[in-house]
């Protein structure tokens, strides 16, 4: 720091600070980081997601990270009004009027010179650690300015405890409702599951009633079929009996009307001229033992029937 012209308690006085802002820096930092962290666990549970949600949890997160950043820039500025509150006050004890130049503020040289001198101070952390461990210079007045900052840190200390208690009830609070809420997820599971339950006895039941219908039904059916065949079976008996009566007064009228033909009568007359002829030859014949002649005979009458009949 040699080219700011800072002396050694000076210099220690800014690394503190630089110190302080950088622990600020890290830990707003790490807020941020924690709000990209609960998006991603609250938020990113599924696979895929419209255009309206991947808009939704951007706005979302845009306006996190906005008040966090903006919060600490406030902070930032209001600390930086509060350091040089305390240069103002000293230098006023002094009767001293000191002056600041804002423009110099975004000099682009010299916020590269701090930010090397930031870097080689905080890069090695036994150094860093040696410079904590040094002891507190004596304030110039030691009477009021001690005094103050005796009750300011006895402010700060109990309103530290007072937050701790009230940390420590929030956070038994929230066990509280962590296990309340365990509690009813446990019994809204099991209530879902007993839910599941009855409508798969629900659905059995169903089943079951309409299996026993169906039953029901085709025994119904079965039966009406058994009579329906034993009628049919009945119904053809009856047909098969006027059928076969039908064909016997067929067949006998058929022979009625045979016998009433003229062929019919053609044919008896000449069996019984052939009758009549075969006496008379037998007559003759009778003492002439001629046995193959009349047997030729005899068979021509039955050849000549037969052949009529298989004609008719």
């Amino acid at each position: 720091m040699a080219e700011f012209g800072f002396n050694e308690h000076h210099q220690n006085e800014a690394i503190n600070y630089m110190r302080f802002a950088r622990s600020k820096r890290i830990i707003r930092l790490k807020t941020i980081d924690s709000c990209f962290e609960d998006l991603k666990d609250s938020r990113l549970v599924e696979e895929t997601f419209t255009v309206d949600e991947v808009r939704d949890m951007l706005d979302g997160l845009q306006l996190v990270v906005r008040g966090e950043v903006e919060t600490e820039l406030i902070n930032t500025a209001h600390t930086n009004v509060l350091l040089l509150r305390q240069l103002f006050s000293q230098a006023e004890k002094f009767y001293l009027r000191l002056q600041t130049d804002i423009s110099e503020l975004e000099n682009r040289e010299l916020l590269e010179q701090v930010a090397e001198f930031e870097n080689t101070e905080f890069k090695n952390p036994n150094k860093t650690n040696q410079e904590i461990s040094k002891p507190k210079l004596a304030p110039l007045n030691e009477g009021g300015v001690s005094e103050l900052l005796n009750k300011e840190i006895s402010r700060l200390q109990e309103e530290n405890n007072k937050l701790k208690g009230r940390l420590r009830t929030l956070e038994t609070q929230a066990m509280g409702a962590l296990d309340e809420k365990t509690r009813a997820e446990r019994a809204l599971k099991d209530l879902q599951k007993v839910k599941g339950e009855q409508q798969e006895i629900t659905s059995l039941e169903d089943t079951v009633a309409a299996l026993q219908e169906d039953y029901q039904k085709s025994l119904s059916v079965n039966a009406a079929s058994q009579r329906d065949l034993q009628d049919n079976l009945v119904s053809a008996k009856h047909d098969l009996l006027r059928v076969q009566e039908q064909l016997s007064l067929a067949e006998k009228e058929l022979d009625r009307k045979f016998q009433q033909t003229s062929a019919y009568r053609n044919m008896k007359e000449i069996l019984t001229k052939k009758n009549e002829q075969i006496k008379d030859i037998r007559k003759r014949l009778s003492n002439s033992n001629v046995s193959i002649l009349d047997t030729s005979l005899m068979n021509e009458p039955f050849a000549s029937h037969n052949k009529t009949q298989n004609g008719g």
